[in-house]
């Protein structure tokens, strides 16, 4: 096997665990505000010395309602900063967090709490209550469900009044790298999800190099950042612990209808998001343009800023690029800032492909992606690009201390600290994902470079084979037909079929202004049949098949007329496709595209 390693920047931890920052901060900066929270009217910023008794009030609650080191909570909520302060609470007693999407099925949730055996359940409203309550005749274990809207903080810090500091400070010391931080939960695409088992140590391994690997993010005076991705996914819950562990300010938005205007107040300096949030924002504005009839000041400004980034690659911009990216700085670039708050200096992007029209187009606006790698079951990242060492296109070089290799077959492996101890009470599936040699088997296909810059080229599983034997990884098709402003979702066929075709879905963010500028009904069951809406689609699907052979390209295409949701089970929280579901509801659009 191939192999390129970082050289590791700390010794691997002996001692303490995730919730230490917290009195540390308290201690040495009490009053610098560590978050801030939406209160009715604006927000209000909680300094580290607050933040610390908080965690403690709630965290003796823990403990006099009988949770032991070792034992399991779910905690089941939209991201707010209750679910922080939970976070740490459950920490700093030794317990494990449960973390459960709060779109998550009845048989999900119930199927998590019996396999953890969580022992307390805090959810944030009574829906969820419900859920959690109906699940009880199954999951023996469960003893206490705490609403957070119906004042869980308080009530649990009301019943820990009784326990001693010395009690309390005792549990928290007692908290080691090797226990148990967090069971994370994978939908995965077939059987039951499965729990994996991440350690303080691996979290520990995790941030503790790359807080230094990125000074920009997490050491920067006055840094802030707003969180939106759900906390129950690994990508948001690695930020939250980096930015208390550096005392970056973090604010919290749980509803995506508010989050530009929760940018503007908050002006994060940092954000984080998965690719598709990228995607729409540039698609969003591109389509208002077009209606506005400034459209090709819009495609000019975007070339422009791509162009620009790509100089930065060749030794710089020349005069009169300088002259056109300043130009429409002013026309364009700013307001695009605006929209992110203003003040972000990087974004981070992870959980699937950018792609390097984007990378470019965001750097060249100025605010570049910092693209990175990694899964649930390595505590997030093993890889990222680093604000003075971007190669677009990649997911940058592994982390200090971490290892990347590539099989016979391209699949990608790894080694590191921050890889999970296992599936939770499942011997099978963790050694089918961690081999005798300890090496990580990604399931993604990919390489790296001679410098160690890793790129991903697609899924194992998601490679498909044509009647004629042709292999296509649909991802590089997919990426860039989702560029289009009217595109929402894309999702390639053609496993086993003589060509390959495409379901698309079209976004109805910006459908509207293009059926009013073209004189057509914003009916998309009258739309997916409209030839001038075809022809926009198809210009997507030739720019597209310019990326492969021939014997790649799809040859035929239809519009659905329904975007696919998370709510609908088509998109995973990662607004990732989840192919299997799209397959099974559309067979019968997948076949029509093959009848004779």
């Amino acid at each position: 096997m191939r192999e390129y390693t970082t050289p590791a920047v700390i010794e691997p931890p002996t001692s303490g665990s995730l919730s230490d920052p917290v009195w540390a901060n308290a201690s040495s900066h009490p009053d610098t505000a560590v978050f801030s929270r939406r209160v009715e009217g604006g927000w209000l910023d909680v300094s580290a010395a607050e933040f610390a008794r908080q965690v403690t009030a709630v965290a003796k609650g823990l403990i006099a309602a009988g949770v032991k080191h070792g034992e399991r909570v779910a905690l089941l909520s939209a991201t707010r900063y209750e679910w922080t302060l939970i976070d740490y609470a459950i920490w700093s007693i030794g317990a494990a967090t449960v973390p459960i999407y709060e779109t998550s099925s009845t048989s999900q949730i119930q199927w998590i709490l019996t396999d953890s055996e969580a022992v307390v359940a805090i959810v944030e409203n009574a829906a969820h209550g419900a859920v959690v309550e109906a699940a009880r005749a199954e999951a023996p274990s469960l003893q206490e469900i705490w609403q957070i809207e119906a004042g869980a903080v308080d009530q649990l810090t009301v019943l820990g009044q009784e326990i001693s500091d010395a009690e309390f400070d005792k549990r928290r010391t007692a908290v080691l790298p090797r226990d148990l931080a967090t069971l994370i939960y994978t939908s995965g695409t077939t059987g039951r999800p499965k729990g994996c088992e991440l350690t303080h140590g691996n979290f520990m391994h995790e941030l503790e190099p790359a807080v230094k690997v990125l000074p920009d993010l997490f050491r920067l005076n006055g840094a802030t950042t707003l969180l939106f991705l759900p906390l129950a996914h690994v990508f948001a819950r690695i930020i939250q612990v980096g930015c208390v562990m550096m005392r970056v300010k973090v604010a919290h938005s749980s509803d995506v209808k508010n989050l530009v205007a929760d940018l503007g107040e908050v002006k994060p300096t940092f954000i984080l998001s998965v690719p598709r949030v990228f995607e729409k924002v540039f698609n969003s504005a591109s389509q208002k343009a077009h209606s506005a009839g400034k459209g090709k000041i819009f495609d000019a400004a975007a070339e422009t800023a791509i162009a620009y980034s790509q100089a930065q690659d060749k030794g710089g911009a020349g005069f009169g690029l300088k002259a056109k990216h300043a130009l429409f700085d002013k026309l364009v670039y700013s307001k695009l800032r605006a929209v992110l708050g203003g003040d972000v200096d990087y974004a981070v992007s992870g959980g699937a492909p950018l792609g390097e029209r984007l990378g470019h187009f965001y750097r060249g606006i100025g605010v570049p992606v910092l693209e990175g790698y990694g899964l649930t079951e390595t505590t997030a990242a093993l890889s990222v690009n680093l604000p003075d060492d971007i190669r677009i296109g990649t997911v940058g070089r592994p982390l200090p201390g971490v290892t990347v290799g590539v099989a016979d077959d391209g699949e990608l492996c790894f080694k590191g600290g921050q890889v999970m101890v296992g599936y939770w009470r499942n011997e099978e599936a963790t050694k089918a994902t961690i081999d005798d040699d300890g090496w990580f088997h990604t399931g993604d296909l990919g390489d790296f470079d001679a410098d160690g810059f890793i790129t991903i080229t697609g899924r194992k599983k998601e490679i498909l084979v044509t009647a004629g034997g042709k292999n296509v990884a649909p991802a590089v098709l997919e990426d860039q037909i989702r560029q289009h402003p009217l595109v929402s979702q894309c999702m390639v066929v053609g496993d086993g079929k003589p060509y390959i075709a495409a379901l698309v879905t079209i976004d109805p963010e910006t459908i509207g202004d293009w059926a009013e500028k073209h004189g057509k009904p914003n009916e998309m069951s009258v739309l997916v049949d409209d030839k001038d809406l075809k022809a926009e689609i198809q210009s997507a699907i030739d720019d597209a098949n310019t990326a492969v052979s021939k014997a790649e390209g799809i040859k035929k295409f239809t519009i659905l007329p329904t975007d696919w949701t998370q709510e609908n089970g088509e998109l995973s929280l990662k607004l990732s496709l989840r192919r299997h579901i799209v397959m099974e509801k559309h067979e019968a659009d997948v076949e029509a595209l093959y009848a004779k």
